[in-house]
């Protein structure tokens, strides 16, 4: 787990506090929505949009919605919202399960494919939130400065 981890028993809600997106199958779909929401900020306030921060914040979205599809049983709900200095993207699974980062390295010294996907959210992002849902499965939160 990183530093910033930290795990919750139900959801928040969430009507009041995230923009809705239609549900993202794919990671590219997912990725839009951060680039829209994003751009619509940028537009609204009059201020340029730090393209590193963006590609960030891009980077977590694609990792994120990845290991939902991968390990978690597919995305089963997506939400975004530019909130203060920082963009928070939060992506739910069917899976409880926590995540984990793997050794780069297994038991007999051969490297692995993948497996940079949580240290990566975790190196980029500035709060990272998991949340047990109560019909089961998880939401992570992570909010990626774009500063």
């Amino acid at each position: 787990m990183c530093e910033q981890h930290s795990t919750e028993s139900a959801l928040e809600p969430s009507a009041a506090r995230y923009s809705r997106h239609p549900c993202p199958c794919r990671p590219a779909d997912a990725r839009r929505a951060v680039e829209q929401a994003v751009a619509e900020r940028c537009r609204a306030t009059h201020t340029g949009c730090d393209e590193d921060a963006l590609s960030d914040a891009l980077l977590v979205t694609s990792e994120l919605t990845t290991n939902a599809i991968l390990h978690g049983g597919g995305v089963t709900d997506f939400h975004v919202d530019v909130v203060g200095p920082g963009v928070r993207v939060s992506v739910s699974d069917r899976s409880s399960d926590l995540p984990v980062a793997l050794a780069p390295v297994d038991q007999e010294g051969r490297w692995r494919a993948g497996g940079r996907g949580w240290p990566i959210v975790c190196l980029l992002a500035d709060d990272i939130r998991v949340t047990g849902l109560p019909a089961g499965g998880k939401c992570i939160s992570a909010v990626v400065p774009l500063t």
